[in-house]
């Protein structure tokens, strides 16, 4: 996301050092790759074995991406038992980290593979910028809507539900994809111009759009995700402290029900027993449900916890490159080193490849799903998950 691919001047010896000055090319004696003097930026030239090393690592994440996110577009798609309206929001992210892994991975391959030079020219430059923050964009701001949809849920266990249907997730998805479209359109309407020259394709670094767009596509979402999380968390952690006072008032009232019971027994029937028991009888009806609403606090804390983790762990850092560069390098060139652009932009697009397994993680119906479709065991799936269910259900 916000790729740039830098200055491509041509090498012939790997021994040589080029430098670019006022379009000029100098062969200097120096240890490897290429350097951009008036950037300050040093580009990789890699030997064929390291081109074939590093080509096959990324078009295995790239494949991987593309087989996890396929999965849980299929697996929504084809098991009734997951077509649930939250799962959509799902469906949504699986999209937009696909749209990643094929729109977007194949072109950055080939340009870390050639040094850093942009192939494709400067129309289809201005396309894959914009396809690469779109995707990448509707990826975070996806994961922003599910954290919200999730402390909805928990937090209003009532009313939610009842609202939380077809109609409203695809406003939520609509919305999602509008927000990106905010900030893939600019450089197309003249607010901001990507860069496009000596073999370069790089975002617009003009500062204001440079604050915009990475406040919109990132720190606005993470902000609103841990956030999210922190109640969430705080929510989970209340109800842990009532559900064990809970227990402990529970076995004291079974105790003194079994005591009223031998009473009954025995033709003993002091005053009140009766509406004790009545009582007793009313809080073991909503028991199940207490414990239901316990269990999926947690699992929402855990699940949330593990994606704002993962989350932020793969975009924080390519984010805060993006937002320092213009301020460090000025608008017309980028002056970080093209090995660490390229490390930070790749631990971002890792982010894509996560998701489908974290979700089927904390999801048993996921998980069986996949089971069974990279099985090829496509017959009576929907039966089998419902037998699974009704299994679970009973040893619980």
């Amino acid at each position: 996301m916000f790729n740039s691919s830098d200055v491509d001047p041509t090498l012939s010896h790997r021994e040589h050092l080029v430098e670019v000055s006022n379009g000029t090319i100098h062969n200097l004696q120096g240890p490897t790759a290429m350097w951009n003097e008036s950037c300050g930026e040093q580009l990789l030239d890699f030997r064929t074995a390291e081109k074939i090393i590093i080509g096959v690592m990324l078009a295995i994440i790239t494949a991987i991406t593309v087989m996890g996110n396929t999965l849980v577009v299929i697996a929504v798609c084809v098991v009734k038992k997951l077509r649930q309206p939250s799962n959509y929001l799902l469906v949504s992210l699986a999209v937009a980290d696909l749209s990643v892994a094929l729109v977007v991975m194949p072109f950055v391959i080939v340009t870390d593979l050639t040094g850093g030079k942009w192939l494709f020219g400067e129309v289809f430059c201005n396309i894959f910028i914009g396809m690469d923050v779109m995707c990448c964009t509707a990826s975070i701001m996806t994961l922003c809507v599910i954290s919200v949809d999730r402390y909805l849920g928990i937090t209003r266990p009532l009313t939610y539900p009842a609202r939380q249907n077809g109609q409203l997730m695809a406003k939520m998805i609509l919305g999602v994809w509008l927000v990106s479209a905010s900030i893939t359109l600019p450089p197309f309407c003249g607010w901001a111009k990507n860069v496009h020259t000596g073999g370069m394709c790089l975002i617009s670094q003009d500062f204001s759009y440079t604050i915009y767009s990475t406040a919109v596509a990132f720190y606005i979402p993470m902000a609103v995700m841990l956030i999210m999380y922190y109640k969430i968390f705080r929510a989970a952690r209340k109800s842990c402290a009532k559900h064990r006072f809970t227990d402990f008032s529970q076995a004291r009232e079974r105790h003194e029900a079994v005591a009223s019971e031998a009473l009954k027994m025995h033709c003993m029937k002091p005053p009140g027993v009766a509406e004790e028991c009545a009582a007793l009888s009313r809080f073991l009806t909503h028991e199940p449900r207490n414990i239901s609403i316990f269990k999926r606090e947690q699992k929402a804390a855990t699940t949330l916890g593990v994606i704002v983790g993962v989350f932020s762990i793969c975009w924080l850092p390519f984010f805060v490159l993006t937002t320092a560069r213009p301020f460090v390098c000025g608008v017309e060139c980028s002056c970080v080193p093209f090995w660490l652009e390229r490390t930070l932009l790749w631990l971002g697009y890792a982010n894509s490849l996560m998701n489908p397994f974290i979700y089927a993680f904390f999801n048993r119906d996921l998980r069986s799903t996949y089971k069974d479709l990279l099985r090829c065991r496509y017959r009576n799936i929907n039966r089998r998950l419902s037998a699974v269910g009704v299994h679970e259900a009973l040893r619980v």
